[in-house]
Formats: structure tokens, C-alpha cells, sequence
């Protein structure tokens, strides 16, 4: 960068006509840097773990996810690095599992580290794909919450019920074969927090505010 082109970019940032790729603050970077870091993460973990599903279901979820993921990698590393609309928008993830959760605790094994790759098993690779997913929910939300560049917080908003979705979709998946299991409470405990809350009915009565 030349000594004018660095003067014309300070000139800018000061009158506010920032150019679409450098509107970015700071703390921004960092996020966003952390979302892309987790995104690598997640699909590295995926084809890594490819190899060691056994159940055709899983493998087909794995599969759809990591298409649609890379996908909006690649999109937000557009974004990222343009400030502008990527070349298309993001999509919406669509689940093929039903919403139907099975509650109720099953006796079964304590859990514990795996000693050797031979005991991956589908059961783990499940809850590595959920925990991918959750993590990039939480990555984000943080950095849609503290982006400057308009388009690329809008990429990131968008992804953010994908990712629910996803792990939505995983979760069902380990609850149907009783990896997740979901407990309930007593009836009686689980009327009464239901009940402990009432809508507001009518128009609300605001204080007076004058302006001074």
C-alpha cells in the first residue's frame, strides 16, 4: 500500500465512507476469526470421522450436514473478505428427522473414555457432530452480536437456526437410539413452573416521560 492509498484509507475512516472491505472493528475480527477457526474444526472432524460410521442414517445426516456447512463456509469467508453480498444467499437447513423425542431415563453403561479408535462407535461420532454443531450456534451468535459490516452480520445471523437446526436434528437422532436420553419431572413439579407464569392482558399504562 502506497503512502497515498494509506492516506486516502485514514481519510475515509475518519468521514465515515469506509471501503466494504475494511469495514470491519476490530473485536469483529477476532469473532468472526473464531467462527471460521470452528467451521475448519467441524468439517475437519466430520470427514474424519466419515470412515468409522456404521448406521446408513447417521451417515446420510453427516453427509447432508457437511455439504450444507461448507456451503456457508465458504460464503462467509466471501463476505468476510469483501464486505459484500456473497454470490448467493444462505440457505435454510432442512431436517429429515420427525420432532418426536422419547423421554424417560433407561438403565444403561456408565460412560467413559475410549481406550483405542476400534471403540469409536456411532453413538460417539453423533455426539461429536452435536457438540460441532452447538459450538458454531454459540460462535455465531457472539460475533453476529458484535459485527460492524452490515452484509457479513447479516451471513452470520442467517446461519445461526442452520446451526440449531443441525443440532436439533443430531439430538433426535441420539434420543431415537437412546444415546441422549431425556428425563422429566414429576407431573405435579412440572404443572406448577408451567403455571407460574400468566400473559398480560390490556394495554400497558407507560409512566410519563418529558423531555427536558
Amino acid at each position: 500500500m502506497t503512502q497515498n492509498q494509506f492516506g486516502e484509507m485514514h481519510q475515509n475512516m475518519h468521514t465515515g465512507t469506509v471501503p466494504p472491505q475494511m469495514n470491519h472493528g476490530g473485536h469483529e475480527l477476532f469473532d468472526v476469526h473464531e467462527v471460521l477457526s470452528n467451521s475448519i474444526a467441524a468439517l475437519n472432524k466430520a470427514m474424519i470421522l466419515r470412515p468409522h460410521v456404521k448406521d446408513p442414517e447417521l451417515l446420510d445426516i453427516l453427509d447432508r450436514q457437511y455439504r450444507f456447512a461448507l456451503d456457508e463456509y465458504n460464503i462467509t469467508v466471501e463476505s468476510f473478505k469483501t464486505g459484500k453480498d456473497p454470490s448467493h444467499p444462505t440457505g435454510s437447513y432442512k431436517m429429515k428427522e420427525g420432532n418426536d423425542f422419547i423421554y424417560g431415563m433407561k438403565p444403561s453403561q456408565p460412560k467413559k473414555p475410549i481406550q483405542s479408535p476400534n471403540e469409536i462407535t456411532d453413538e460417539l461420532i453423533s455426539g461429536f457432530l452435536l457438540g460441532s454443531a452447538k459450538t458454531s450456534a454459540t460462535a455465531k451468535t457472539t460475533a453476529a452480536l458484535e459485527t460492524c459490516n452490515p452484509v457479513l452480520r447479516r451471513v452470520l445471523a442467517d446461519s445461526i437456526p442452520n446451526c440449531i437446526e443441525m443440532a436439533y436434528e443430531l439430538s433426535i437422532y441420539q434420543n431415537k437410539h437412546h444415546y441422549y436420553q431425556v428425563p422429566q419431572l414429576a407431573q405435579q413439579d412440572m404443572q406448577q413452573i408451567l403455571n407460574s407464569y400468566a400473559s398480560f392482558q390490556g394495554q400497558p399504562s407507560m409512566p410519563n416521560h418529558t423531555i427536558q
